[in-house]
Protein backbone atom coordinates (compact mmCIF):
# COMPACT_ATOMS: atom_id res chain seq x y z
CA UNK A 1 0.00 0.00 0.00
CA UNK A 2 0.98 3.68 -0.13
CA UNK A 3 0.31 6.31 2.53
CA UNK A 4 1.29 9.91 1.79
CA UNK A 5 3.53 8.63 -0.99
CA UNK A 6 5.39 6.14 1.23
CA UNK A 7 5.34 2.41 0.51
CA UNK A 8 3.84 0.37 3.34
CA UNK A 9 4.40 -3.39 3.35
CA UNK A 10 1.35 -4.89 5.06
CA UNK A 11 1.72 -8.40 6.43
CA UNK A 12 -1.42 -10.47 5.92
CA UNK A 13 -3.00 -8.21 3.30
CA UNK A 14 -3.70 -9.06 -0.33
CA UNK A 15 -3.75 -6.76 -3.38
CA UNK A 16 -6.98 -4.80 -3.71
CA UNK A 17 -8.08 -5.26 -0.12
CA UNK A 18 -9.12 -2.52 2.28
CA UNK A 19 -7.71 -3.18 5.75
CA UNK A 20 -6.95 -1.65 9.10
CA UNK A 21 -3.31 -2.24 9.97
CA UNK A 22 -0.99 -1.75 12.91
CA UNK A 23 2.24 0.11 12.13
CA UNK A 24 5.26 -1.98 13.19
CA UNK A 25 8.21 -0.04 11.75
CA UNK A 26 8.33 3.40 10.20
CA UNK A 27 11.45 4.10 8.15
CA UNK A 28 12.19 7.23 6.10
CA UNK A 29 11.51 5.49 2.77
CA UNK A 30 9.08 2.73 3.75
CA UNK A 31 6.99 1.33 6.59
CA UNK A 32 5.96 -2.15 7.76
CA UNK A 33 2.52 -2.92 9.15
CA UNK A 34 0.38 -5.93 10.08
CA UNK A 35 -3.31 -6.43 9.34
CA UNK A 36 -5.65 -6.14 12.31
CA UNK A 37 -9.01 -5.98 10.48
CA UNK A 38 -10.02 -6.83 6.92
CA UNK A 39 -12.65 -4.30 5.84
CA UNK A 40 -13.08 -5.52 2.26
CA UNK A 41 -11.59 -8.90 1.37
CA UNK A 42 -10.06 -9.87 -1.95
CA UNK A 43 -11.85 -12.48 -4.07
CA UNK A 44 -8.52 -14.33 -3.95
CA UNK A 45 -8.54 -14.63 -0.14
CA UNK A 46 -9.12 -18.17 1.11
CA UNK A 47 -9.23 -19.86 4.51
CA UNK A 48 -5.78 -21.32 5.25
CA UNK A 49 -5.86 -25.10 5.22
CA UNK A 50 -3.34 -25.53 8.02
CA UNK A 51 -4.50 -24.95 11.62
CA UNK A 52 -0.97 -23.75 12.49
CA UNK A 53 -0.91 -21.00 9.86
CA UNK A 54 -0.07 -17.62 11.35
CA UNK A 55 1.97 -19.11 14.19
CA UNK A 56 4.24 -21.46 12.24
CA UNK A 57 6.83 -19.72 10.09
CA UNK A 58 6.88 -22.42 7.42
CA UNK A 59 4.30 -20.63 5.24
CA UNK A 60 3.19 -17.03 4.80
CA UNK A 61 0.74 -17.13 1.87
CA UNK A 62 -1.87 -19.77 2.67
CA UNK A 63 -4.53 -17.03 2.88
CA UNK A 64 -4.14 -16.47 -0.89
CA UNK A 65 -5.25 -18.74 -3.73
CA UNK A 66 -2.45 -20.73 -5.38
CA UNK A 67 -2.88 -18.72 -8.59
CA UNK A 68 -2.41 -15.44 -6.70
CA UNK A 69 0.66 -16.83 -4.95
CA UNK A 70 2.26 -17.65 -8.32
CA UNK A 71 1.24 -14.26 -9.74
CA UNK A 72 2.70 -12.45 -6.73
CA UNK A 73 6.03 -14.25 -7.11
CA UNK A 74 6.10 -13.44 -10.84
CA UNK A 75 5.35 -9.80 -10.06
CA UNK A 76 8.18 -9.70 -7.51
CA UNK A 77 10.58 -11.02 -10.17
CA UNK A 78 9.36 -8.49 -12.74
CA UNK A 79 9.74 -5.66 -10.23
CA UNK A 80 13.29 -6.77 -9.38
CA UNK A 81 14.26 -6.87 -13.05
CA UNK A 82 12.78 -3.42 -13.70
CA UNK A 83 13.72 -1.61 -10.49
CA UNK A 84 17.11 -3.16 -9.75
CA UNK A 85 18.25 -4.63 -13.06
CA UNK A 86 16.86 -1.78 -15.19
CA UNK A 87 15.74 -4.28 -17.83
CA UNK A 88 12.38 -5.37 -19.18
CA UNK A 89 11.79 -8.87 -20.56
CA UNK A 90 10.72 -8.98 -24.20
CA UNK A 91 8.71 -12.18 -23.65
CA UNK A 92 7.14 -13.58 -20.48
CA UNK A 93 6.57 -17.32 -20.62
CA UNK A 94 3.81 -18.88 -18.52
CA UNK A 95 5.09 -19.58 -14.99
CA UNK A 96 6.05 -23.15 -14.18
CA UNK A 97 4.23 -24.36 -11.09
CA UNK A 98 3.28 -27.60 -9.42
CA UNK A 99 0.96 -28.97 -6.73
CA UNK A 100 -0.28 -26.44 -4.18
CA UNK A 101 0.03 -28.94 -1.31
CA UNK A 102 2.41 -31.70 -0.31
CA UNK A 103 5.17 -30.38 -2.57
CA UNK A 104 7.94 -29.84 -0.04
CA UNK A 105 10.17 -32.86 -0.49
CA UNK A 106 13.08 -31.25 1.39
CA UNK A 107 12.71 -29.75 4.85
CA UNK A 108 14.71 -29.12 7.99
CA UNK A 109 12.58 -29.66 11.08
CA UNK A 110 13.73 -28.28 14.41
CA UNK A 111 13.49 -30.46 17.52
CA UNK A 112 13.15 -29.12 21.05
CA UNK A 113 12.40 -30.86 24.33
CA UNK A 114 10.00 -28.50 26.14
CA UNK A 115 8.56 -30.12 29.28
CA UNK A 116 6.21 -27.15 29.84
CA UNK A 117 4.53 -27.94 26.51
CA UNK A 118 4.19 -31.63 27.22
CA UNK A 119 7.46 -32.97 25.86
CA UNK A 120 9.21 -32.88 22.50
CA UNK A 121 8.23 -30.50 19.69
CA UNK A 122 9.12 -31.27 16.06
CA UNK A 123 8.43 -28.71 13.37
CA UNK A 124 9.34 -25.38 11.83
CA UNK A 125 10.15 -22.31 13.86
CA UNK A 126 7.36 -19.96 14.83
CA UNK A 127 7.17 -16.81 12.74
CA UNK A 128 10.03 -14.42 13.55
CA UNK A 129 11.00 -16.53 16.54
CA UNK A 130 13.52 -19.13 17.65
CA UNK A 131 10.75 -21.15 19.31
CA UNK A 132 9.63 -24.38 17.64
CA UNK A 133 6.00 -24.35 16.56
CA UNK A 134 3.73 -26.84 18.33
CA UNK A 135 2.78 -28.70 15.12
CA UNK A 136 0.76 -31.85 14.65
CA UNK A 137 0.41 -31.64 10.87
CA UNK A 138 1.85 -29.78 7.89
CA UNK A 139 0.08 -29.55 4.54
CA UNK A 140 3.07 -28.44 2.49
CA UNK A 141 4.99 -31.58 3.48
CA UNK A 142 4.11 -34.85 1.71
CA UNK A 143 1.13 -36.48 3.50
CA UNK A 144 3.25 -39.37 4.78
CA UNK A 145 5.73 -36.97 6.40
CA UNK A 146 2.94 -34.80 7.84
CA UNK A 147 1.36 -37.87 9.42
CA UNK A 148 4.72 -38.75 11.01
CA UNK A 149 5.03 -35.51 12.99
CA UNK A 150 3.17 -36.73 16.12
CA UNK A 151 4.98 -40.08 15.88
CA UNK A 152 8.36 -38.33 15.65
CA UNK A 153 7.56 -36.37 18.80
CA UNK A 154 6.86 -39.63 20.62
CA UNK A 155 9.98 -41.28 19.19
CA UNK A 156 12.38 -38.50 20.17
CA UNK A 157 10.72 -38.21 23.58
CA UNK A 158 11.51 -41.87 24.22
CA UNK A 159 15.23 -41.48 23.48
CA UNK A 160 17.93 -40.89 26.08
CA UNK A 161 19.43 -38.23 23.79
CA UNK A 162 16.22 -36.22 23.32
CA UNK A 163 18.01 -33.09 24.58
CA UNK A 164 20.91 -33.72 22.22
CA UNK A 165 18.96 -34.03 18.97
CA UNK A 166 18.33 -30.50 17.60
CA UNK A 167 16.99 -31.21 14.13
CA UNK A 168 15.61 -33.76 11.70
CA UNK A 169 16.25 -33.25 8.01
CA UNK A 170 13.64 -34.69 5.64
CA UNK A 171 14.37 -35.81 2.09
CA UNK A 172 11.72 -37.47 -0.07
CA UNK A 173 12.38 -39.06 -3.44
CA UNK A 174 12.29 -42.51 -4.98
CA UNK A 175 14.38 -45.61 -4.43
CA UNK A 176 17.38 -45.68 -6.72
CA UNK A 177 16.92 -49.45 -7.18
CA UNK A 178 13.16 -49.09 -7.82
CA UNK A 179 12.11 -45.64 -9.11
CA UNK A 180 8.45 -46.66 -8.86
CA UNK A 181 8.68 -46.73 -5.04
CA UNK A 182 8.73 -43.59 -2.88
CA UNK A 183 11.49 -43.25 -0.28
CA UNK A 184 11.44 -41.04 2.83
CA UNK A 185 14.77 -40.41 4.54
CA UNK A 186 14.99 -38.83 8.00
CA UNK A 187 18.44 -37.52 8.95
CA UNK A 188 18.73 -37.08 12.73
CA UNK A 189 21.35 -34.56 13.84
CA UNK A 190 22.80 -36.15 16.97
CA UNK A 191 25.17 -34.28 19.29
CA UNK A 192 26.07 -37.48 21.11
CA UNK A 193 25.82 -41.13 20.07
CA UNK A 194 22.52 -42.91 20.69
CA UNK A 195 22.56 -45.79 23.15
CA UNK A 196 21.85 -49.37 22.02
CA UNK A 197 18.28 -48.95 23.33
CA UNK A 198 17.95 -45.73 21.32
CA UNK A 199 19.17 -47.47 18.18
CA UNK A 200 16.68 -50.29 18.73
CA UNK A 201 13.84 -47.76 19.02
CA UNK A 202 15.00 -46.01 15.83
CA UNK A 203 15.19 -49.28 13.88
CA UNK A 204 11.71 -50.28 15.07
CA UNK A 205 10.35 -46.86 14.02
CA UNK A 206 11.95 -47.12 10.58
CA UNK A 207 10.50 -50.59 10.05
CA UNK A 208 7.03 -49.66 11.31
CA UNK A 209 6.72 -46.53 9.16
CA UNK A 210 8.75 -47.69 6.13
CA UNK A 211 11.29 -44.88 6.30
CA UNK A 212 15.08 -44.78 6.19
CA UNK A 213 16.83 -43.25 9.21
CA UNK A 214 20.27 -41.69 8.99
CA UNK A 215 22.42 -40.27 11.80
CA UNK A 216 24.48 -37.10 11.41
CA UNK A 217 26.99 -36.58 14.27
CA UNK A 218 28.83 -33.67 12.62
CA UNK A 219 28.71 -31.78 9.34
CA UNK A 220 26.60 -32.94 6.37
CA UNK A 221 29.41 -35.22 5.20
CA UNK A 222 29.13 -37.31 8.39
CA UNK A 223 25.54 -38.40 7.72
CA UNK A 224 25.22 -42.15 7.26
CA UNK A 225 22.42 -44.74 7.36
CA UNK A 226 21.64 -46.24 10.75
CA UNK A 227 21.54 -49.66 9.11
CA UNK A 228 23.67 -50.97 6.27
CA UNK A 229 22.06 -51.88 2.99
CA UNK A 230 19.66 -48.90 2.92
CA UNK A 231 18.42 -48.07 -0.61
CA UNK A 232 19.83 -45.08 -2.43
CA UNK A 233 17.74 -41.93 -2.86
CA UNK A 234 16.92 -40.43 -6.27
CA UNK A 235 14.51 -38.21 -8.11
CA UNK A 236 13.30 -38.77 -11.65
CA UNK A 237 12.27 -36.79 -14.68
CA UNK A 238 10.39 -39.50 -16.63
CA UNK A 239 9.69 -37.26 -19.62
CA UNK A 240 13.45 -36.94 -20.14
CA UNK A 241 14.42 -40.45 -19.05
CA UNK A 242 16.51 -39.09 -16.18
CA UNK A 243 17.09 -40.71 -12.79
CA UNK A 244 19.30 -38.53 -10.57
CA UNK A 245 20.77 -40.03 -7.37
CA UNK A 246 21.36 -37.67 -4.46
CA UNK A 247 22.28 -37.75 -0.79
CA UNK A 248 19.58 -36.73 1.74
CA UNK A 249 21.84 -33.92 3.00
CA UNK A 250 22.45 -32.50 -0.49
CA UNK A 251 20.47 -29.53 -1.75
CA UNK A 252 17.68 -30.23 -4.23
CA UNK A 253 15.10 -27.76 -5.44
CA UNK A 254 11.50 -28.35 -6.42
Amino acid sequence: AHVDGKAVFVEGALPGEEVTALLLRDKPSYAVARVTTIRRASASRVTPRCPHFGVCGGCTLQHATPSLQVAAKQRALEDALTRIGRVSPAILLPPVDGPAWGYRTRARLSVRHVPKKGGVLVGFHERKSSYVADMLECHVLPPLVSALLPRLRELVGSLSIRDRLPQIEVAVGVRLDDPSAELVVLVLRVLEPPTPDDEAALRAFALRHTVSIWLQPGGPGTAAPLQSGEPGLAYTLPEFGITMPFSPTEFTQV
